[in-house]
């Protein structure tokens, strides 16, 4: 266990959730095209001469990502001077190394593929579920240093406990996904309330990043029976998990309020964000308590 390293950790995970909900932003005020189809440049430039509002929102999502690189290299480097090797703390260092760096590549995929800003072609909804889904695991790969590095043990990937956390983690990533096309849906094709938004759900006519915002909600309350059920099951089988299984079934309950509110406000900015940042605290939560359950040490749980 090392405490400072740990707490480290878990700032270095802070600021990527910090980056992910820029991300959000530059998405929702359409401004990823804010430094045109450059990159790792800015319109040509490393620092941007006389920007528009969206070349400066752009920017600063760039800026962060570049600061990223340096706290995930200095956490790796860390890492490796204060764990011995086969350290779980290792592996999870090493692949939020991997993760960043393709986390960065997609990124620059989006926008020399012109995948920002008001294009509405369906290529856009592969690349972003991409994107999103690189995003889930870096996130989770620095949640499990943070707690490895914080004395947890590793886990074991092996039983019926394991099939059910896949499972239940695997079901977050397809709500994730469906988030991300009803989120480019409100982006591309604003409307001025529910009644407009839902109207234009069942319209024939209308995109289908529009039509497919209707299933977001549908899979939401499935995965969210899923979630309940996993970390109540959790808990029966260790006692000592009630902590963390609190946890994700209060970020769930927020999450579902969060998420009822976007639909009947019709999505503002604000509130988009929100609805991510909670959804991140719901992931994180569930890789926490999934790392919990499958912990090598026998009666850990118990510990906690």
């Amino acid at each position: 266990m090392n405490a400072k390293l740990a707490r480290f950790a878990w700032i270095v995970l802070a600021w990527n959730i910090a980056v992910v909900l820029w991300g959000a932003y530059v998405r929702a005020t359409g401004a990823g095209a804010g430094c045109g189809n450059h990159w790792p440049l800015c319109n040509g430039e490393v620092l941007p001469q006389s920007p528009s509002v969206k070349t400066l929102i752009e920017f600063t999502h760039r800026a962060m990502t570049g600061i990223d690189g340096f706290l995930i290299l200095g956490l790796i480097i860390w890492v490796f001077r204060a764990f011995p090797r086969h350290h779980a703390a290792r592996l999870g260092a090493t692949l939020s190394g991997v993760f960043l760096v393709s986390e960065a590549l997609i990124g620059a995929a989006l926008v020399k593929l012109e995948h920002v800003a008001q294009n509405p072609s369906s290529a856009r909804a592969w690349s972003l579920s991409a994107h999103l889904i690189n995003t889930l695991t870096l996130l989770a790969c620095l949640a499990l240093t943070a707690w490895w590095a914080g004395g947890r043990p590793a886990i074991r990937l092996r039983g019926r406990n394991a099939l059910y956390a896949a499972a239940t983690l695997a079901t977050v990533v397809l709500l994730g996904i469906s988030g991300v096309i009803a989120a480019l849906g409100d982006t591309l094709f604003p409307a001025r309330s529910f009644a407009e938004g839902f109207a234009r759900d069942f319209d024939p006519a209308a995109s289908v990043f529009v039509r497919l915002r209707i299933w977001h909600p549908l899979i939401a309350a499935c995965a969210a029976l899923v979630i309940v059920w996993f970390a109540i099951s959790a808990m029966a089988r260790l006692p000592g998990l009630r902590r963390l299984a609190a946890a994700v079934l209060v970020a769930l309950v927020a999450q579902i309020l969060a998420g009822a509110a976007n639909l009947l406000l019709a999505a503002p900015i604000w509130l988009q964000m929100l609805h991510l940042l909670l959804a991140d605290a719901l992931w994180i939560s569930l890789i926490l308590l999934s790392a919990a359950l499958l912990a090598r040490k026998p009666g850990f749980a118990n510990s906690q």
